[in-house]
């Protein structure tokens, strides 16, 4: 599918990589893997055309078919849900726009017998049969059939997109590259404000993927689930592997210790030969043993040891000042967002130097109560802060509020007061902000250096209390574990949203579960917490609540009569739905096309639009009956 070899890129005159060379395949899924700022989403965006390589090539099959899943979603202000799905179908919209006026020309000439009005018969006949090769009358059905699929009801579809969160408008983006059919899927944080639920699908969905996709990912868990190969980008080199992420770093240890292994044996061999050597040479009848000796250490291939870039931030949140016993109290305190109830009458009660996580699906109120707790949003109820309480606030899209036009030092300086403005330089080095990189401006960083950089900005400020959301998005996983272990050392108040339980284990001492607009309290750690509620980890949560209640079977192991009968009645009725399901699907297709060829005469029919209607809601029942059907089989079966 795709052959890249010996491509390089630089930037400022130092190559980012260097003459690195692997081929993609039908079924590769690649999880390509790296410090912040190593190169992958450059590689993507090389990958797709959207950035110049120095040198090397990139061979593509012809025709081939390439969906990017960005960092950064960027949707047309005003289309709604279905509106911006329907552009995953460019061609079919512009058929669908060139058929429209066609049929408007028709509609308005009388010159039947002229060669122009039959030329637009002979295109509109063309166009017609090109649109229905398209799919042209299927594809609403289809973009609802996925919406639907990923969480989205029937009455989201008119709804704006700009009124969904980011994890929501990820949703509509994946939508429109599974409607593509693309042959290649690149994937950059897709897990980045997605919830369970939707990790869990596109899970599903990319082991069912026929092409090839390449994954950036910090989400170890996900590697593991979808990657069957692992490329990881290193001091401008890549080592490539066909196992998952795991299984990768397992191997790549091991083939390190051979090669030590292996350097430690030859460097034994050569300062032998050059001892033998030594003791050669001041004999005259060794002289030629001695060259001899010289000649085979030359043509020695030295073994070299493949190097780890280890180069880490170093993160310390120190406390400002000490604060009251109680750091904030909240009673009776609700929030909505229009008809949407978020949170009701919620009560809570933080005490200085607890450490709190905050747990829950997406659309819950975690994001909500946080935003509320630092002043910035309205609400209903009562917020009250404790004494001397200073918060620092790490937000989910902390890194957009950066200005891309100022370099990194420049926005250090600009949140830098009188007593920390000398120390600016040495904080920047220790999120590995160094030399050169102090100038770049902010607009050219990758989201993890843009992370680095809003998390090195927070300590400019003084806090004692700690609100953190989502912190470790776009992190690589080293930044992560160093950002854990900085957490760990902080002496003050912590609350932390996360959906990362490798990342909570060992931060937290109370859990509070969002759900249905209320919170319950779980007083123990994030395992406690998951004890409790007899799983293993956020994923299995996910299930459990989607999972339909399957039925004991007979402890023989066979079914009894009446599950059987039962299930043979199901399996009848199963198949008559769907038949009745595919019948009116293809009579109100039907009905489009005749809408579509000649709006004004279909319409103008007896009841047209009461039978219109009908046909459809029919249709929604019919589906709503299958849903049924399919999950009471799945429990007898």
């Amino acid at each position: 599918m795709l052959n890249i070899h010996n491509l390089s890129v630089s930037f400022g005159g130092e190559y980012l990589f260097e003459e690195i060379s692997f081929r993609l395949n039908g079924g590769d899924r690649v999880g390509l893997i790296g410090k912040n700022g190593a190169g992958k989403s450059t590689l993507l965006k090389l990958l797709v055309g959207d950035m110049q390589y120095d040198t090397g090539t990139i061979a593509k099959e012809k025709d081939i078919k390439i969906g990017f899943l960005r960092q950064d979603i960027d949707f047309e202000q005003g289309r709604t849900v279905l509106e911006e799905s329907y552009q995953a179908f460019v061609e079919i919209k512009a058929l669908e726009l060139r058929l429209d006026e066609i049929n408007h020309q028709l509609a308005e000439r009388t010159d039947y017998e002229s060669e122009s009005y039959n030329q637009l018969i002979i295109d509109l006949s063309d166009i017609t049969h090109h649109y229905e090769i398209l799919g042209g009358y299927n594809y609403q059905g289809e973009t609802e059939k996925i919406l639907q699929g990923l969480g989205f009801k029937r009455e989201d579809f008119d709804k704006k997109t700009e009124t969904f969160s980011g994890g929501w408008r990820m949703r509509i983006e994946l939508a429109k590259l599974l409607l593509q059919s693309n042959d290649v899927l690149l994937l950059d944080e897709p897990t980045n404000h997605l919830d369970i639920e939707s990790i869990i699908w596109l899970e599903n969905f990319l082991k069912g993927y026929a092409g090839a996709v390449v994954i950036v990912s910090h989400d170890k868990m996900f590697l593991d689930n979808v990657t069957n190969r692992t490329i990881e980008i290193s001091l401008g080199r890549i080592y490539d592997y066909n196992k998952p992420y795991s299984k990768y770093l397992v191997l790549r240890n091991e083939m390190k210790q051979q090669q030590l292994s292996a350097q430690k044996n030859q460097e034994k061999e050569i300062q032998q030969a050059e001892r033998l050597i030594e003791k050669f040479r001041a004999k005259s009848t060794k002289a030629s043993m001695a060259q001899s000796l010289i000649k085979k250490l030359d043509k020695i291939e030295r073994i070299e040891v493949d190097e780890d870039d280890n180069s880490v931030m170093n993160v310390r949140f120190p406390i400002s000042i000490t604060p009251g016993k109680v750091v904030t109290e909240i009673e009776n305190l609700s929030k909505s967002y229009g008809d949407n109830h978020v949170l009701k009458n919620i009560n809570l009660l933080l005490e200085r130097d607890s450490k709190t996580a905050f747990v829950g699906q997406n659309g819950q109120g975690k994001s909500t109560l946080a935003k509320i707790m630092v002043g910035e949003l309205e609400h209903e109820g009562k917020v009250k802060l404790g004494h001397n309480v200073q918060i620092g606030y790490f937000a989910q899209n902390q890194a957009e509020y950066l200005d891309g036009s100022k370099t990194v030092h420049d926005t250090m300086l600009d949140a830098a007061n009188e007593k920390n403005r000398s120390k600016v330089r040495d904080i920047l080095g220790s999120f590995l902000f160094r030399g050169d990189d102090v100038d770049k401006f902010v607009k050219v960083l990758s989201g993890g250096e843009r992370n680095r950089l809003a998390l090195a900005k927070m300590l400019l400020q003084p806090f004692n209390v700690l609100v953190m959301d989502e912190p470790t998005n776009h992190l690589d996983i080293k930044s992560k574990n160093v950002l854990k272990q900085a957490l760990q050392n902080f002496e003050g108040t912590l609350i932390l949203v996360s959906h990362d339980r490798d990342f909570l284990q060992g931060l937290t001492n109370k859990v509070y579960e969002f759900k249905d607009r209320k919170i319950k309290e779980y007083l123990g750690d994030i395992d406690y917490y998951l004890d409790q509620r007899k799983v293993e980890d956020f994923r299995a949560i996910e299930k459990k609540q989607h999972m339909p209640k399957v039925k004991e079977k007979p402890k023989s192991g066979q079914q009894s009569f009446e599950d059987q009968k039962k299930l043979k009645s199901l399996k009848n009725k199963l198949s008559t739905v769907e038949s009745n399901i595919s019948a009116l699907e293809k009579e109100i297709a039907v009905i489009d096309h005749e809408l579509l060829m000649d709006y004004d005469a279909t319409i103008a029919k007896a009841n047209f639009f009461e039978e219109y209607q009908k046909k459809k809601a029919n249709l929604e029942e019919l589906m709503k009956r299958w849903e049924k059907l399919t999950l009471d089989l799945e429990n007898v079966s």
